[in-house]
């Protein structure tokens, strides 16, 4: 199904097999496809600013609507000139609609019989509790209730001013008995479509913006539902899909059908996002089956533990063995682009060295080095796809982190 006054038109510029190379083009501007675009859950990727993205040369990144709904407020990130003028990012923004935080940060890791992360808090209140209309949760930051619906949802992205926004879903956590992801599935669909009508009134009213609406497509990892979960979402019409409910506990192996499942089905016109992927064999398999967008915490999390990504493999920064080593943490060839990179400066003694007086330096040389690889990663992808050799290429990647 087309989608009317769409801001967001997608370019195929190369394709070998199901892998694609693009360019999405949007009110602000253009990124190329495949892209990873690194978490800045609260407005920031931690340990990094907007100089720092603009020297990454990064082109979209990830902001969480839940979390800037609780802090600082919607209405404080607006007054202070939505997201790009509350950053000093000029560069595209994506949000979620904060549906996946509202579902983990409202279990426990046990199960719902785990105490609450709240002081004085029950698991009773750690749950959220989902009905038709939408989800009521309750903050992690101090406690309160709050409530959310499909509309809210879009209303509040909108006011954040994000360059594209994600509807509301429900991500049930893998495994999970198959009732309960079929009924989180096809109350997914009915708040899709009701984003959908929502963004459809706000375009008419001249207030969206510009801004694209990306629906979530569910299923868990059977492929009949993830099926027809891409083709109930196609007929709803969208500027985007992303792909949620995967990574989630599921293994590489079941991972791969439900994802070959909605590829197969979703518009070829339109970008396809599997969210919260950063893993490089993941990421590779998947641009293998057709998506575009990549987005995960992966790179700055690893980065504040002391855990670098290199050519052949993870590397503990904080391992003994590194304690007189020279080399530097990145040993790469420069660029195609000639940025400079971070990991090629200081060397694995240095490194281990702050971590292991917690000098917060560390985390942030690290952090930018991990993004940088992904950044490479995804590039050298768009590169092996337009030379017709991407599946050497996801060869290559497997033998490393296969």
């Amino acid at each position: 199904m087309s989608v009317p006054d769409s801001p967001l038109a997608f370019e195929l510029l190369a394709s070998d097999g199901s892998a694609r190379r693009g360019q999405v083009t949007t009110a602000r501007g253009t990124f190329q496809t495949p892209v990873f675009m690194p978490v800045g859950t609260r407005g920031a990727v931690i340990h990094l600013d907007a100089t720092d993205y603009e020297h990454l040369g990064l082109e979209v990144v990830l902001a969480n609507t839940y979390h800037l709904l609780a802090r600082p407020g919607i209405d404080v990130v607006e007054a202070l000139g939505g997201l790009h003028g509350f950053s000093g990012w000029d560069g595209h923004f994506l949000t979620d609609s904060g549906g996946f935080q509202i579902m983990s940060l409202g279990r426990r890791p046990g199960g719902a019989d785990q105490p609450s992360r709240r002081p004085g808090g029950s698991s009773q209140d750690a749950k959220s509790k989902v009905d038709d209309e939408g989800v009521t949760f309750r903050s992690t930051y101090d406690g309160a209730q709050m409530r959310l619906t499909p509309e809210d949802a879009v209303d509040a992205q909108r006011r954040l001013g994000s360059d594209i926004q994600m509807a509301l879903d429900i991500c049930p956590e893998l495994p999970a008995p198959p009732d309960q992801v079929r009924e989180a599935t096809e109350r997914t669909h009915l708040w899709a479509a009701r984003a959908a009508a929502a963004m459809g009134t706000a375009r008419r009213d001249g207030i969206a913006g510009g801004q694209a609406l990306f629906g979530i497509c569910q299923g868990g990892i059977d492929p009949g539902l993830r099926r027809g979960s891409a083709e109930t979402l196609a007929s709803i019409g969208f500027d985007g899909y992303g792909i949620g409910g995967l990574s989630v506990g599921e293994s590489r192996s079941e991972m791969g059908p439900a994802l070959h499942a909605a590829t197969e089905v979703l518009p070829a016109d339109r970008p396809r996002y599997l969210m919260g992927v950063g893993d490089p064999a993941r990421i590779v398999d998947a641009i293998a089956a057709g998506v575009d967008m990549f987005d995960c915490v992966l790179p700055s999390r690893l980065g504040r533990h002391g855990t670098a990504l290199t050519p052949q493999g993870r590397i503990n920064i904080r391992n003994a063995r590194f304690a007189r080593d020279a080399t530097p943490l990145d040993t790469r060839e420069e660029g195609a682009d000639s940025r400079p990179r971070s990991g090629a400066r200081f060397s694995r003694g240095y490194l281990r060295h702050l971590m292991s007086v917690n000098e917060p330096t560390a985390s942030r040389i690290l952090t930018l080095h991990n993004i940088t690889f992904l950044n490479d990663l995804v590039a050298d992808a768009r590169a092996a796809i337009e030379a017709g050799r991407f599946s050497a290429f996801r060869e290559q990647v497997n033998e490393v982190w296969g």
